[in-house]
């Protein structure tokens, strides 16, 4: 275990947030550790009320923090809000690498692809261009090996990856930091993302050993999300009653990430059901890119978990079952709407965008959600200011929601099964504070709404207290 002697409050290094820090959206966190020397945590987009409304996308986005000092880029996963503003990065001048885990390398060309069709261009050839510069500087690393960023006669820079449960590849990084004309050093840890026990495909997880400063999420971390036995049954009572009603139930969902676990999870309730209607469901994925992270997920197999490898061996596909149908073209997207919408064919469709931002998913609403036959069901984080908060508040109360400019009263059934949200919650935050060797002596909380960041540090602050801890801890502005 390295333990170097503390610096004083005021000296590097230092932490600063350009996103991520009072919201959800938009995670980028600058660790300057000399005044020449810095190392970039994610550059994501903003979403939801925490995009600017007043400013242009090319305005909102815009780079304006220095990257010539930049040593890496390290990325945590490949979800839009941590990765979004890499083209604005390179746009700033930054020429550095961007370190991430063996899966996120796979992962984030196409994310970064998708971020420039519909934010930037759909010119090709550009596009390739752009692509072909980001695979350049893309540096995979294995998790839980150091790499070392300088070693020379002033620092001594260590990145190390650790699995972080969140999405296939998610990691959260721990950073070291020597100086060797001082001796002192600092571990700072990043934990990005950090998903809950018991996710479909990902291990859960682990703690690190300690250290100095802890930079926590705490999306969640004012609740407590159901266990995995209850938020299968939930799941499964939607679909009853679709069946019942002969309706559709419409998750809006993640590309990355959450549509792949729910179709794990959807082969094992369709592998265990004895009614044959259950046999018959079809299982729909209508979004082009989904289905392209499907496939990336399947050649990704050997960083799946235990559970999902016995799945293998018996013979099971957990991506690819019988009831399983993906929509491609927009031709067949529209067919497909009408066609469910019309005849009333019990179904579940998977569709982007997980907060109804826009994708596919707001033509399925628009048809179905003044209908009471159909279930809208919401198993990711829905931020303020999205039309998935407001179907997701509004709905239960016979509300309406704004689509595409267009009012709508809601008469579906609205469900949320918190459980399958990617982040962890207030008690797993904790054990992954708590089970470290060492506690930090600061812990800096980011990507959180205001009630989530103070209940989680009343939380921690009680548990340092009890323990005998001295934890500073600290609400990014």
């Amino acid at each position: 275990m390295d333990a170097y002697p503390d610096a004083p409050p005021d000296a590097l290094p230092t932490i600063s947030h350009h996103g991520g820090a009072d919201g959800v959206t938009g995670s980028c966190h600058r660790l300057q550790l000399a005044e020449d020397r810095a190392l970039l945590v994610d550059c994501g987009l903003f979403q939801g009320e925490d995009a600017d409304t007043t400013l242009s996308t090319l305005e909102q986005h815009k780079v304006t923090f220095p990257v010539d000092d930049v040593l890496a880029l390290v990325v945590t996963h490949v979800h839009i809000d941590h990765i979004g503003r890499l083209p604005y990065l390179l746009a700033a001048g930054y020429r550095g690498p961007i370190l991430c885990s063996v899966p996120s390398a796979r992962l984030l060309p196409l994310v970064i692809e998708d971020a420039l069709k519909i934010g930037f261009t759909r010119d090709r050839t550009l596009i390739e261009r752009f692509l072909a510069e980001v695979q350049e500087r893309l540096v995979p690393l294995a998790y839980q090996q150091w790499h070392t960023l300088v070693d020379d006669e002033r620092h001594r820079v260590r990145v190390r990856l650790q699995r972080a449960g969140h999405i296939l590849g998610s990691a959260y990084v721990e950073v070291d930091h020597l100086d060797h004309a001082t001796g002192a050093g600092q571990r700072t840890v990043f934990s990005g993302d950090l998903g809950a026990p018991h996710s479909p495909l990902l291990p859960a997880p682990e703690p690190p050993e300690h250290a100095d400063v802890l930079v926590l999420e705490s999306t969640y971390g004012d609740r407590c999300h159901e266990d995995r036995t209850t938020r299968q049954a939930r799941l499964k009572a939607a679909i009853d009653r679709a069946l019942e009603n002969q309706g559709t139930v419409v998750i809006p969902a993640f590309s990355i990430g959450r549509t792949q676990e729910l179709l794990y999870e959807l082969e094992g309730l369709i592998h265990d059901a004895e009614d044959p209607r259950w046999q018959a469901l079809e299982i729909i994925v209508d979004s082009p890119l989904a289905a392209r992270f499907t496939e990336v997920y399947r050649e990704l197999k050997p960083w799946w978990d235990a559970e999902a490898h016995q799945r293998l061996q018996s013979g099971r596909h957990p991506l690819a079952f019988d009831n399983l149908y993906t929509v491609d073209s927009h031709a067949e997207h529209q067919a497909t709407v009408d066609y469910l919408a019309r005849t009333g064919r019990p179904a579940v469709v998977i569709a982007a965008s997980g907060m109804v931002a826009g994708g596919r998913v707001v033509n399925y609403l628009k048809r179905m959600i003044c209908d009471a036959r159909h279930a809208v069901l919401f198993i990711g984080y829905q931020a303020a200011g999205t039309p998935g908060r407001d179907i997701q508040r509004y709905g239960p109360r016979g509300g309406w929601v704004q689509l595409d400019g267009e009012r709508f009263d809601i008469r579906a059934r609205v469900d949320t099964i918190g459980g399958y949200s990617a982040h962890a919650d207030q008690a797993d935050l904790l054990r992954f504070l708590q089970g470290m060797t060492r506690p930090p002596r600061e812990v800096r909380l980011v990507h959180g709404d205001r009630d989530a960041k103070q209940a989680l540090q009343t939380e921690i602050d009680r548990w340092a207290r009890e323990a005998g801890h001295e934890i500073r801890v600290t609400q990014a502005l």
